[in-house]
């Protein structure tokens, strides 16, 4: 079974409520509420509602890059960008009850995340992706290999999801790398039944 993250992306037919639902009725048991250029109250607002949802599903519910919005909601936790806030400030903040995700496109990245106090590392981009802004250089496969297998030399054991880019048909030989799971936005939501698309994803094997 494959560990799948959905990230929430408003798109012509559906807002962010409609993508975390089907995500959740897909069999989906992690959101994450990622609404850049939205103001704080605006975020706020979407997220008590796709928190409730994420309750009703015993799903996992991280907030995009607004610490203190995870710490008054009680949130499950953040996921860091590298522009947002450290990861070291965001753990003084939140203390260690709380999730918190770092996005890395290196192994120094990672490392950094972990010397930290990270739980999970977003790792990305795989390939280039219209749904983020200001890409870091694509990793492809070997990027990949090359992360996962530095990180087994430090004795580096956290969480490394894949991210940017990728479509269903990627995911067989980007699971071979050794990454722990994979994170979709896009490739569920241009789905024709984007239910559907999440379930054949989360039974796809590894082998």
């Amino acid at each position: 079974m494959i560990k799948l993250q959905f990230i929430t992306h408003y798109t012509d037919r559906y807002t962010y409520y409609d993508g975390a639902r089907m995500a959740l009725e897909g069999g989906c048991r992690w959101i994450q509420l990622r609404m850049k250029d939205k103001t704080e109250e605006e975020i706020k607002q979407e997220a008590l509602r796709i928190q409730k949802l994420c309750r009703q599903y015993n799903a996992t519910f991280i907030i995009d890059d607004h610490v203190n919005l995870v710490k008054e909601l009680h949130a499950d936790g953040v996921h860091l960008g590298k522009k947002d806030m450290p990861v070291a400030e965001a753990r003084s903040l939140l203390g260690k009850d709380f999730i918190i995700g770092g996005t890395a496109n290196t192994f120094d990245d990672v490392k950094a995340h972990f010397d930290a106090g990270a739980n999970y590392i977003g790792c990305g981009p795989f390939r280039f992706t219209t749904t983020k802004k200001d890409l870091s250089p694509v990793l492809g496969l070997n990027g990949y290999r090359d992360i996962v297998s530095r990180m087994k030399e430090a004795n580096i054991n956290l969480p490394i999801v894949a991210i940017g880019g990728i479509t269903s048909e990627d995911i067989p030989a980007i699971m071979q790398t050794g990454v722990s799971g994979i994170a979709l936005s896009g490739s569920i939501l241009r789905a024709d039944n984007p239910v559907e698309e999440t379930r054949k994803i989360i039974t796809y094997q590894k082998n």
